[in-house]
């Protein structure tokens, strides 16, 4: 609809039942076709105007492909009417809404596909497509066609429910108070009657500009209510996500507001055109969309500040071009074709920017440099930069690296030692330079000194290092080797400190061996703390079991000594000897647990058929299991088997809903395997790392400080696998090795 006719909006009015132009909205096409208030209208698109249906609605002429006017002097013209004859309606009635609809159709395509909070992405393409529908039919609505009256009024009060209709289910996203009601249905019913009242303007022409003033004041009331909410929301919880959401909503929304809904409301006449101030609301569904890519708002920041530096450089370049064009040729162009070109010049940069932003990454390696990607490069060389574990090896390999990459011979590590007060190279040649040089110097600074490039690198109480390039005025690093070689200082910083710590612990350990004087004191502290913590779950699981059936039989017998009533006394003993009875497995239960009794009598198998024979008569399951008999030098892996075959079975138990468990203890040449699996209902892996499950995690550190193997596989519903494998003896450390 349109693109049938060219929008030119003609006024007239009937005298002598002929219609006269009485109105021009576009007056340079107008003059330009010789067409001049006063002029008559014979026919519109080649048909008398009785027949025309837009003046039913209105004395305007809005749209038409053809006109026969009938000058004062009694000459007839015949205008032929193309859309490229009025640019200006063309560019904002058909390319900019036509462009908006695509352009949101396939963002509506991109979300829907996109893996999100569902329920927000569907309100979300929902708001978005309505904003771009009540746009494209503003066009068609302006030519007075029904359906496009309908379809504009009902979407444009629409878009703004379903605004508020997605912000209430944001709030509860990112965990805010709602500050309005909850009940958001009932507004639904206002688009549903901005439908009605589109209807009835078709039906009764006449009241058209009433009832597009309801409209109207719908839509500015679900307006206040939006920008209500969100104000209230800020000043109440001052969140950075609000605040974003309110600007992104506001600032779009003011020039609509201000320059055509409240004037057109209160004075019958509008400062700015519907057309050109709903050109701001566009920006409103594009700020949701970093709302539901990032999940979370305070992401977009990041998008703003580039949008933002983007805008501004473009913003220049876009003055200074109007600026020489008006000087140029500002006497040969119209104010309206000036306010195109720089529109489009505008928008043409931001779109530019972000497309070097995209070819700058992908071609990173032709752009910044002819020796590769510095990136590729860095991570290359803080890789091999840190398989080192001594401090002085470390240096020269940070040294040959940058050497290589920036094709400088003169490379090496400058250390000052403030206790003599001299400057040593890794490779120990005294050098002198001037100790204020180094004091001033700071961390990943880098500094052209003379004939050498200086960066300091790190810096402790006896020492204070800097990497010397020497250059002797031939070479000058570029912005891009600087910015390199100033990332690998801070990694290499990081790598010093860490090398140390190592060195230390390496030393301590080497010596408390040869001393043999007993454990660490940070280790006999981690010790103290970890005993502590199982004594303290040890003391809960009694209080809460235990303890409370002691303290219900103690009630029970005193009622029993203080009873008048001694009819029952006997019944009533049996049943409190029988829970002292239970309570008392239960005790006997937490000590085997502690410590099996049969472990160190009778030996593991004894023990493992003892706890499985308990587990069975327990368990829902059918479980089948082999126990080889184990010929063990370290008598503390029969305990460390018992506790892995005690957890995967009070797993079993409690977790696995499993029918049917398998578990096997295997001899092998150098140690054991322990084989565990079940059909339950199993998990996934990477849930039980991130929850840090203290049964898995407690196998896998029993294993580990045996240095055995633990392999964990399992599938939601489709059951878990344990395999364990331990070989005896493998836990002895080689300090020496590690330390010399």
């Amino acid at each position: 609809m349109n693109y049938s006719a060219p929008y030119i909006q003609i006024g007239v009015e009937e005298e002598n039942d002929s219609w006269v132009i009485s109105q021009l909205y576009y007056k340079d096409w107008a003059e330009e076709q010789n067409i001049a208030i006063g002029d008559t209208i014979l026919s519109v698109n080649n048909g008398p105007l009785n027949e025309f249906n837009q003046l039913k609605y209105k004395s305007i002429i809005l749209s038409a492909n053809a006109l026969t006017i009938m000058k004062s002097d009694g000459n007839l013209i015949h205008i032929h009417i193309k859309h490229l004859d009025i640019p200006q309606q063309l560019i904002y009635i058909l390319i900019i809404p036509a462009s908006y609809y695509l352009l949101t159709l396939f963002i509506a395509f991109y979300l829907h596909f996109k893996p999100r909070n569902t329920k927000l992405a569907d309100l979300l393409i929902l708001f978005m497509l309505t904003v771009s529908l009540a746009y494209v039919s503003s066009g068609v609505s302006g030519r007075m066609d029904a359906i496009g009256i309908i379809i504009n009024r009902s979407s444009m009060v629409l878009c703004l429910v379903l605004l508020l209709h997605f912000l209430r289910n944001y709030y509860s996203f990112v965990k805010t108070n709602w500050v309005f009601t909850n009940n958001i249905k009932l507004f639904y019913l206002l688009p549903l009657l901005a439908f009605i009242l589109g209807c009835i303007g078709i039906i009764y022409p006449a009241s058209n500009d009433i009832l597009s003033n309801f409209v109207l004041i719908f839509f500015f009331f679900l307006l206040i209510i939006i920008l209500g909410i969100l104000l209230i929301s800020y000043f109440k919880y001052s969140s950075p996500q609000l605040k974003i959401l309110l600007n992104s909503i506001m600032i779009p929304f003011l020039p609509f507001l201000f320059l055509y809904v409240l004037p057109k409301i209160l004075f019958h006449t509008y400062i700015l055109s519907a057309e050109i101030s709903s050109l701001f609301l566009l920006l409103i569904p594009f700020s949701f969309i970093f709302t539901q890519l990032a999940e979370r708002l305070f992401d977009i920041e990041y998008h703003i500040t580039r949008l933002r530096y983007y805008v501004i450089f473009s913003l220049i370049f876009t003055l200074w071009f109007t600026v020489g064009l008006y000087f140029i040729a500002g006497h040969y162009l119209k104010i309206t074709v000036m306010s195109g070109l720089s529109f489009f010049t505008f928008s043409s940069l931001v779109i530019l920017f972000y497309i070097k932003e995209k070819v700058d990454y992908r071609k990173r390696k032709i752009l910044f440099s002819t020796k590769g990607d510095y990136i590729h490069q860095l991570y290359t060389a803080v890789d091999k930069i840190g398989k080192t574990i001594k401090i002085n090896e470390l240096l020269e390999k940070f040294a040959y690296e940058v050497s290589v990459h920036l094709e400088l011979e003169d490379v090496f590590v400058l250390t000052y030692n403030y206790d003599t007060n001299e400057f040593l190279t890794n490779s120990g040649e005294k050098i002198m330079i001037h100790p204020e040089t180094m004091d001033d110097i700071r961390l990943g600074e880098i500094r052209k000194i003379d004939k050498v490039y200086l960066a300091f690198l790190h810096q402790d109480a006896h020492y204070k290092r800097a990497l010397v390039l020497g250059h002797n005025n031939t070479i000058h690093l570029k912005d891009e080797e600087l910015l390199w070689l100033e990332l690998l200082l801070l990694y290499v910083n990081n790598f010093i400190e860490n090398t140390k710590m190592v060195e230390e612990l390496l030393e301590e350990l080497k010596h408390m061996k040869q001393a043999d004087d007993g454990q660490l004191p940070w280790l006999n502290k981690l010790l103290w703390l970890r005993f502590e913590e199982e004594k303290y779950q040890l003391a809960q699981e009694l209080h809460d079991t235990n303890l409370q059936e002691q303290l219900h039989i103690a009630r029970e017998v005193d009622v029993l000594v203080n009873a008048k009533d001694t009819t029952e006394t006997q019944e009533k003993l049996a049943k409190i000897h029988k829970q002292m009875v239970a309570s008392l497995h239960e005790l006997r239960s937490y000590c085997e647990n502690l410590k099996p009794p049969l472990l160190d009598t009778l030996g593991l198998n004894a023990a493992l058929e003892k706890l499985i024979r308990k587990v069975q008569e327990r368990a829902n399951f059918f479980l089948i299991y082999s126990i080889d008999r184990l010929y063990l030098e370290d008598e503390r892996m029969n305990l460390m088997i018992y506790r892995l075959f005690q957890e995967l079975l009070n797993n079993a138990l409690k977790h696995s809903y499993a029918t049917a468990v398998e578990i096997h203890l295997k001899e092998k040449n150098d140690g054991f395997e322990i084989i565990y699996s079940d059909d339950g209902v199993g998990c996934d892996v990477e849930d039980i790392i991130v929850a840090e499950s203290m049964g898995i995690r407690g196998m896998q550190e029993r294993v580990k400080a045996f240095n055995g193997h633990f392999y964990i596989d399992s599938h939601v519903n489709q059951g878990m696998s344990i395999r364990i494998t331990i070989k005896e003896g493998s836990e002895t450390h080689d300090y020496d090795a590690h330390s010399g």
